[in-house]
């Protein structure tokens, strides 16, 4: 059974730029240690990816705060959670949940047995979506997420996101 890592947006701008939280920044060594516990070859990750335009989109109506800007430092992933993801293993979203992981995820379980666990940010918002992205494309394959390394926009909504994903047979810690 081959173990899969997807890290969440761990970006600069949900850690300790325009949307960061204490507790985002908090998790952050969690998260590393997490990592290094995986083959590289076994991290993917996701990053939460914006154009100059993002004001003039719908999540910019409803968000409107220019966050993970392509080329910005605040879109980068945290330097030392970078360093351990091949690059071909991260893949740019536009939207809350990345169809091309789920895609590539979808791919590796068909010819392998798989198991995934997600940690990152922000659990109520990119977290739950690749989550449930990857249980709809994925129904029989384990999905997991480690809450002591994710975090909500609030400790509420963490909490509410874990409980929804629990209601959709993921497990979480």
């Amino acid at each position: 059974m081959r173990k899969i890592l997807v890290v969440i947006d761990m970006q600069r701008d949900f850690i300790d730029g325009a949307l960061g939280t204490a507790e985002a920044r908090a998790i952050v060594p969690a998260v590393i240690e997490k990592i290094k516990g995986y083959a590289p070859e076994d991290v993917f990750a996701t990053r939460d990816t914006h154009g100059e335009d993002y004001l003039n989109t719908q999540e910019g109506h409803y968000l409107p705060v220019k966050h993970c800007i392509r080329g910005t430092d605040g879109w980068e992933l945290d330097e030392e959670i970078a360093a351990l993801i091949p690059k071909d293993h991260i893949f740019d979203k536009g939207t809350f949940g990345s169809t091309e992981l789920a895609a590539a995820v979808k791919e590796l379980a068909a010819r392998e047995s798989v198991e995934l666990e997600l940690i990152g940010l922000c659990t109520d918002i990119c977290v739950v979506s690749n989550a449930l992205l990857l249980k709809a494309s994925l129904p029989e394959v384990k999905i997991s997420v480690d809450p002591a390394c994710c975090a909500g926009v609030t400790p509420e909504k963490h909490a509410a996101a874990l409980e929804t994903l629990r209601s959709c047979q993921v497990q979480c810690g």
